[in-house]
């Protein structure tokens, strides 16, 4: 106890350099624990893009192409599924639902993607939550349009808009826009923080609706030409979609629904669990949040590194203040854990000061950081992996401690009692 207090009274006659240190420590301790909760944020949002779907089914492919494209609405399937499959799947006695999508258009950059109104009963996102619109309604009308949170913020759209919807989705070429199909935004979803943000919804007779004449891959001319008062009395069912969103009666039935559908001779279609083709894409990812953790641990070295300088280099100022203890009877091991006990004493105060930090920023700008980046942060305790972290800094900075200790003692057996000037 006496060394102790004899630390904290020698850190306190040293208040500047000492505030200094202790807040570096902190604030890499900040970032570090910053990195991994939004490492751990990021993983879990990651996810949770999609959840209460059991399987997604299209064509044949591998699981993390089928992810990309159905989900993250990146890349392009190999080909689409047929109506006729989509009927055999929904009869089977496995499902409770079935949600189409089908994609392949654009708008402004955005993917256009045609899907059913149960979408928007059905669809999760990160734990179970579901769908909400911030303005306006789902489509009712052939040609309303839902758009995504991000869509409409960043197009500065507003509910009663008209859109006007291209073909493909790359750069769209001269001729390429269905311009003769114009569509409302009759909703604006709030944000998610998924894909779903960069999406703009139509329903699948609408699709249909707006590629009728299109069936050569260009735009219809002349006759050929199908006014959209003329489409409105045509037959539009779907004939085929892109991929399906699958929810069963029961999580049990989820592996003999998967393998009827690898299996299913018909068609060559592909079942995947989404929880598991996102823990293989996220394993493709792994490279990059290794590497944040590196640098916040390389910034966390730094301030270590300056806790050790900044004690070493008072070592010599304090040749007095050793003398006089060494007089007074401690001994140079006395001496020795003095300076173990300040090293601790500043990497403690450090790593409290970084995580009040980290948990106060959390508190204070949590709804703003989820309304901009997406990320459901949670704000409960520290969890067991920023415990240990945490815990590994301050045994890092004592260790690091044992550094100019080791000087001191060595300094407090030559000297004795020799007061320098």
């Amino acid at each position: 106890m006496i060394i102790l207090r004899l630390a904290w009274h020698s850190l306190l006659n040293r208040k500047v350099t000492v505030l200094l240190t202790v807040l570096s420590i902190a604030i890499s301790v900040a970032l570090l624990l910053g990195v991994e909760k939004v490492r751990s944020g990021a993983k879990e949002s990651f996810l949770n893009t999609i959840s209460g779907t059991d399987l997604v089914i299209g064509a044949r492919a591998g699981s993390v192409q089928l992810l990309l494209y159905s989900v993250f609405r990146i890349g392009d399937a190999t080909s689409n599924i047929t109506w006729e499959t989509v009927e055999a799947i929904k009869r089977r006695p496995e499902v409770k639902w079935v949600v189409p999508i089908t994609l392949g258009d654009s708008h402004r950059g955005f993917r256009v993607m045609g899907t059913s109104k149960l979408y928007f009963d059905v669809y999760r996102y990160r734990r179970n939550v579901s769908l909400k619109m911030a303005q306006g309604k789902p489509f009712e009308d052939l040609f309303d349009a839902v758009v995504g949170a991000e869509v409409a913020r960043k197009l500065n759209y507003r509910v009663g808009q008209k859109i006007i919807v291209a073909h493909g989705t790359g750069r769209v070429q001269l001729g390429k826009a269905h311009d003769d199909k114009p569509f409302v935004i009759s909703g604006i979803l709030e944000p998610t923080g998924t894909p779903v943000d960069r999406t703009v919804h139509i329903s699948m007779e609408a699709y249909e609706a707006i590629h009728v004449g299109w069936e050569r891959g260009s735009a219809p001319r002349g006759d050929d030409i199908v006014s959209a008062e003329a489409v409105r009395q045509m037959d539009l069912s779907p004939k085929a979609t892109t991929a399906l969103y699958v929810g069963l009666r029961s999580r049990i039935m989820t592996f003999s629904l998967q393998r009827w559908a690898n299996n299913y001779r018909e068609e060559a279609i592909t079942a995947i669990l989404p929880g598991v083709a996102f823990g293989q894409l996220w394993s493709i990812l792994g490279n990059v949040e290794a590497a944040l953790l590196i640098i916040s641990g390389l910034v966390v070295f730094t301030a270590l590194l300056g806790m050790v300088i900044s004690i070493l280099g008072s070592l010599n100022e304090r040749r007095r203040e050793m003398a006089l203890l060494r007089a007074i009877g401690a001994r140079p091991l006395h001496i020795f854990g003095l300076f173990t006990a300040e090293a601790a004493s500043l990497v403690g105060l450090g790593a409290a000061l970084g995580m009040g930090l980290v948990y106060g920023l959390l508190a204070t700008s949590r709804p703003l950081l989820e309304s901009i980046t997406g990320l459901d942060l949670p704000l409960g305790g520290p969890s067991a992996g920023e415990l240990t972290l945490v815990l590994a800094i301050v045994t890092g900075g004592i260790v690091a401690g044992i550094i100019p200790a080791v000087r001191a003692y060595s300094l407090s057996l030559s000297d004795g009692l020799t007061v320098r000037t």
